[in-house]
């Protein structure tokens, strides 16, 4: 259990309110309780966490480790599907080749997973002792970080966790496909063309990939109206502690239009994935845990 200076730590690291200390107590210990009985010595244990922008994946991911590791010293490694994007030279190849909007970071067809194929793999075969590097991806520069700055962990790996917006999600019927959700797909993908690439690599290889996680957790939000003013919000929060003129902020149209790459799959996890992860954490309009599900 994360209590003392280590949870006062937690916080002030996470800028986390007051308020996360009930729901650390009575959402995120009982998850970490769970985990635990579920790692097998000798076997690492594959957790996805799927959620939209401000659901808090991130901090979930931090606090299992954090709990793990304190309650028996577990090794734990977090991977963000962020940081296997494709490089921007392989995106624009696609752009060119492909679509003009896979130039853009974020849907599914813009991911290297071979690449984090073979990092999964190489966490589960690291021996006591042995050491794996863990891409990052440099967002400000919308390319690969140089490796030199990649961060590493020691094995055995107890627990992986992979977290992202798209992590566990599934394709949709090629009937859905036929109607754009948003002013995006209307003006910038009329004929289809992209989002059709889009759910054929999500029913591919991402497919696969998330046929290996060995539990799914999905922070589910109230509506997909709440997570576009959740980034809002957000976005405004950035603006006022940035330096003005500051390049990279967005105001609240091109918000919504960045949304809008990920409107189509958002929408179906929302519809979907209450049923189909092994744990859903329901969330209300202020971003707190209102409930927590196993599935039998």
């Amino acid at each position: 259990m994360v209590t003392g200076r280590s949870l006062d730590r937690f916080i002030a690291e996470h800028r986390l309110p007051e308020s996360f200390r009930d729901t650390a107590t009575k959402v995120y210990e009982p998850l970490a309780g769970w985990l635990r009985g579920e790692l097998t010595p000798g076997t690492s244990f594959l957790l996805g966490i799927n959620g939209a922008q401000g659901t808090g994946k991130s901090t979930l991911a931090d606090y299992l480790a954090l709990a793990l590791f304190e309650s028996g010293e577990r090794n734990v490694a977090i991977l963000s599907i962020d940081d296997f994007y494709l490089t921007k030279a392989e995106r624009q190849h696609l752009s060119g080749t492909l679509h003009p909007l896979l130039a853009v970071r974020g849907a599914p067809g813009t991911h290297d997973i071979p690449m984090l194929e073979d990092c999964l793999q190489r966490l589960r075969d690291l021996e006591p002792g042995g050491q794996c590097r863990l891409p990052r991806f440099d967002k400000a520069n919308d390319d690969r970080a140089d490796e030199a700055c990649w961060p590493s962990v020691t094995g055995p790996i107890d627990l992986v966790v992979l977290e992202g917006w798209c992590v566990g999600s599934a394709a949709e019927a090629d009937d859905r496909l036929a109607k754009p959700v948003n002013a995006l797909e209307r003006a910038r993908d009329a004929d289809g063309r992209w989002r059709r690439y889009v759910n054929d690599r999500l029913a591919a290889d991402y497919a696969e990939l998330f046929e290996t996680l060995d539990a799914l957790v999905f922070l589910r939000a109230p509506s997909f109206d709440a997570i576009v003013r959740w980034r809002i919000e957000q976005e405004h929060k950035l603006a006022a502690s940035a330096e003005p003129g500051a390049p990279g902020l967005m105001n609240d149209a091109l918000v919504r239009e960045f949304i809008g790459y990920f409107e189509r799959i958002t929408r179906n996890n929302l519809e979907t994935l209450g049923s189909s992860a092994d744990i859903v954490l329901e969330l209300d309009e202020y971003h707190d845990c209102t409930a927590i599900r196993y599935r039998d």
